[in-house]
């Protein structure tokens, strides 16, 4: 689910230069990568995460960067957050199925004005006005199942956070009120329900789990051993920091264990910063789909948001006049963004957040010291 922070991360940038003095252009600023580490300590010292990992990768796709932690693995042992570990994407899942979805595009099995009635019939309301872009580029008007209470994996759940949840079912909350929808094309508006439709729709046309598709045609070809699908397992593998949430009475209540089929193709994914980094890298170098499948991904309708949302891939403008790619993500316990420049410079920051909300600035203030 896209939230606030993610909504005006723009709108914040020049702010975040502004109040960070290091970032200012008349000032004689200290190597990127030491402002960087300053700024995700000041996110641990302020109670805004319990851990930040960061990893940044150089041009050229090559894995010659460096990656830094902070913050402890678990607010129990105190252990050190290791830089290297494992944490939830959220809905950067969106970017390798929708990657999925351009390969069988180039493939010849489906093109983006088709109508998701001929694939998926009956599925969705309306079916026929709906086209494989509009589920992609969220301008379907298709109602965000999320919306629902008890539906989000943002929020706390308790023992509800175990339950296994089929996407059939999810589309059936959804459509429950055919109002909630709006007229296909008519506006942009993020939902977690197209992405549901884009998993069906893979698995309609491979005869294979989605999972088993971004297994099969981005985890294996690129080397990414530390990206899966989890499906109905709760916890993560080791290392990785824990994520929690606050509660209404001020304690935080651990939320690593959960079972993420409640997000299946909209966000359930696992990943390290490693392995994002190495993923942007192939997407946007050309490597994983064909020149004009990689433009359609990257024409972008306005939002409103503070970026662009083109098919599964968010563009963002910083104030020193370079562009990003990538998209952000999050699940109970866990934030994350990813972006890379066209040149090949890579960044992906996870997040553990802790009694105060993270702020725009404070995530773009990082952005731009990593990349401007």
């Amino acid at each position: 689910m896209i939230n606030g922070i993610r909504r005006c991360l723009i709108a914040g940038v020049l702010t975040a230069i502004l109040v960070h003095p290091s970032l200012s252009a008349s000032a004689a600023p200290p190597p990127a990568r030491e402002t960087t580490k300053t700024l995700i300590d000041q996110l641990v010292k302020g109670d805004k995460a319990t851990a930040a990992l960061i990893r940044v990768d150089g041009k050229d796709g090559k894995d010659d960067g460096w990656a830094y932690g902070a913050g402890v693995s678990d607010l129990r042992s105190g252990r050190p957050a290791a830089a290297d570990g494992y944490f939830r994407i959220g809905s950067i899942t969106k970017t390798f199925v929708a990657t999925v979805v351009l390969q069988l595009v180039d493939e010849g099995r489906l093109a983006l004005t088709d109508p998701i009635e001929r694939y998926l019939p009956g599925l969705v309301p309306h079916g026929s006005d709906v086209t494989v872009k509009q589920v992609l580029n969220h301008t379907s008007g298709l109602y965000d199942y999320m919306h629902e209470p008890g539906y989000s994996t943002n929020r706390w759940r308790g023992q509800d956070r175990f339950r296994h949840y089929e996407p059939q079912a999810l589309l059936k909350v959804a459509f429950a009120d055919p109002a909630g929808s709006t007229a296909p094309g008519s506006t942009w508006s993020y939902s977690n329900t197209n992405y549901i439709v884009a998993g069906l729709l893979i698995e309609e046309l491979t005869g294979r789990p989605y999972g088993e598709e971004v297994k099969r045609r981005i985890l294996r070809p690129l080397g990414l051993t530390q990206t899966f699908v989890p499906g109905d397992r709760a916890g993560l593998p080791t290392p990785h920091a824990h994520g929690y949430e606050v509660l209404a009475n001020g304690k935080p209540v651990d939320a690593t264990r959960m079972n993420p089929s409640l997000d299946w193709a909209a966000g359930e994914m696992v990943s390290t910063g490693r392995d994002l980094n190495r993923f942007l890298a192939a997407l946007v170098g050309g490597k994983l789909v064909s020149r004009s499948s990689l433009a359609a991904m990257r024409t972008t309708e306005a939002t409103g948001a503070g970026f662009g949302y083109g098919l599964g891939l968010q563009k963002y403008a910083l104030p020193c006049g370079k562009t990003v790619w990538g998209h952000s993500g999050e699940l109970i316990g866990y934030l994350t963004f990813a972006f890379t420049t066209d040149e090949g410079t890579r960044m992906t920051l996870s997040l553990n957040p802790s009694k105060l909300p993270v702020t725009t600035n404070e995530v773009f203030a990082i952005a731009t010291a990593t990349f401007c």
